[in-house]
């Protein structure tokens, strides 16, 4: 019997899943899905969600002809899942590249196949969530009056700022332990990002290298990117898509740390560092905004800014930073 293994959130059931779930069936004898914890939802998806409850997104897929089996998972991957079913087939939606399938090694090292299905244009559970709560937020929320720019965006920050402690501030506390165990334990912290982001990697590996408040000696973090030989070199030879991930491939080792930045979290080179990541036994920790689910899903854990706005989610994440790095120099200190 060929088993076929797809992994989701599923999260308001849609015909765009309903179509994918009976192509992922054609492919085998037998469906198993695994559906993301609500815990998990939370992690990957932010504050809110789920909408559904997980065991009413279990029910409403065993009802489906398509699908044979439910499985429930706690963690941000699959990747145990996958492991201990062992399927034939691994399937993801068309958004999912082959290259960044959770997974993808385990199956095709035992000689199975994994593909990436297109979707149907037009059907997305975060669109429809979206389109909801701008309804609802249209229809409730006051008009705001022309006012101060500096009194706007302070009290926005301030309102982010709040949100960050209230639902996330168990993931930067998880973060920046395993930081911690794993620098004091002499593996090395590495950071990557574009843009604004990229200058937070940078500024975050300085604390490290030099220090932060307090007297200390030095520890190994590294920004990958910063040479301009190598961002030059590597982008012209291998594609700008593999730079961090072939610097990864030179420098990190099973134990060492990733901080994947992107507020976007689509990013392609820091999606690429993250999968060479789990590849080495690299610890990925992601750091993203509201929008950054797909960053999330790849990563050991992942601090997601409750904020579409770029910057509000760079405020958000120099923040985050500077308590890494406050948690560390207590760490040593102690």
């Amino acid at each position: 019997m060929k088993v076929v293994f797809t992994n989701g959130c599923f999260d308001v059931l849609h015909p765009g899943h309903v179509d994918f779930l009976a192509r992922a069936r054609a492919l085998g004898d037998r469906l198993v899905v695994g559906i993301n914890s609500d815990a998990s939802v939370r992690a990957i998806k932010g504050p809110g969600r789920p909408l559904v409850p997980q065991a009413e997104r279990e029910a409403v897929l065993r009802a489906l002809r398509s699908v044979d089996d439910v499985l429930v998972f706690d963690e941000a991957t699959p990747a145990r899942l996958i492991t201990e079913v062992k399927p034939d087939v691994l399937v993801k939606g068309g958004d999912w590249p082959v290259d960044q399938i959770v997974g993808a090694d385990v199956v095709l090292a035992h000689g199975g196949q994994v593909h990436s299905l297109p979707l149907v244009p037009g059907y997305s559970t975060s669109a429809l969530v979206a389109r909801i709560r701008d309804g609802v937020a249209g229809a409730s929320a006051p008009r705001r009056a022309a006012g101060d720019l500096v009194a706007s965006h302070l009290s926005e920050h301030l309102g982010v700022m709040s949100t960050l402690l209230e639902h996330c501030g168990g993931a930067i506390e998880d973060a920046g332990r395993r930081i911690v165990a794993a620098v004091t334990s002499g593996h090395r912290l590495f950071l990557c990002g574009n843009g604004g982001s990229g200058a937070d990697a940078e500024h975050i590996a300085a604390e490290f290298v030099g220090r932060f408040e307090g007297e200390r000696r030095p520890f190994p973090a590294m920004a990958l990117g910063g040479s301009t030989a190598q961002l030059t070199a590597l982008s012209n030879d291998y594609g700008y898509a593999q730079l961090f991930a072939r610097q990864l491939q030179a420098f990190a080792a099973k134990g060492d740390v990733l901080v994947a930045i992107s507020t976007s979290g689509s990013s392609p080179n820091v999606l690429a560092a993250v999968m060479t990541a789990r590849g080495l036994g690299v610890t990925a920790i992601g750091m993203t905004g509201a929008g950054g689910s797909k960053l999330a899903a790849l990563c050991d854990v992942a601090v997601m800014v409750p904020s579409t706005r770029v910057s509000r989610i760079q405020e958000a994440h120099g923040l985050i930073g500077h308590v890494w790095c406050d948690m560390f120099d207590a760490a040593v200190k102690g």
